[in-house]
């Protein structure tokens, strides 16, 4: 897990908008995201393209957990409910794992931990070790 860790670490556009690795562990992961303006679409909400990056992310820490590079091949999301402010979290659990696919379901919460983003992601899962790109 230390691997998914540092391999997220690079990840440059998570960081860029302020996503922050809280927790992961095999098939899961946490991560959250501190609300600024840059955020926001012109009607004053959390724009979606910035929620679904902080679902993705988690969901490949998630997937990346187990030490072989995973890669998104499917991802939907709906948004429930609009966020403004504050922080939201991001929470992935892994629902299926076989050799070469994954699948995860992600919930993105706010403060008051109402449903913000639900999102499913299916990963193709590679030979590839993590430890070797690292």
């Amino acid at each position: 897990m230390k691997d998914a860790e540092e391999l997220l670490k690079k990840d440059q556009f998570a960081r860029y908008i302020g996503i922050e690795l809280m927790e992961v562990s095999k098939g899961y992961a946490k991560a959250s995201m501190k609300i600024e303006d840059k955020h926001k679409n012109g009607v004053g909400t959390v724009q979606g393209g910035a929620i679904f990056t902080l679902a993705d992310f988690t969901f490949g820490a998630a997937a990346n957990s187990h030490g072989r590079v995973a890669v998104a091949i499917n991802a939907n999301i709906s948004y429930p409910k609009a966020a403004i402010e504050g922080i939201l979290k991001a929470e992935a659990f892994e629902t299926s794992l076989n050799p070469k696919i994954a699948t995860y379901t992600v919930t993105v919460t706010d403060e008051r931990a109402d449903t913000v983003a639900r999102f499913e992601g299916l990963a193709y899962r590679k030979r590839n070790l993590i430890e070797d790109i690292i």
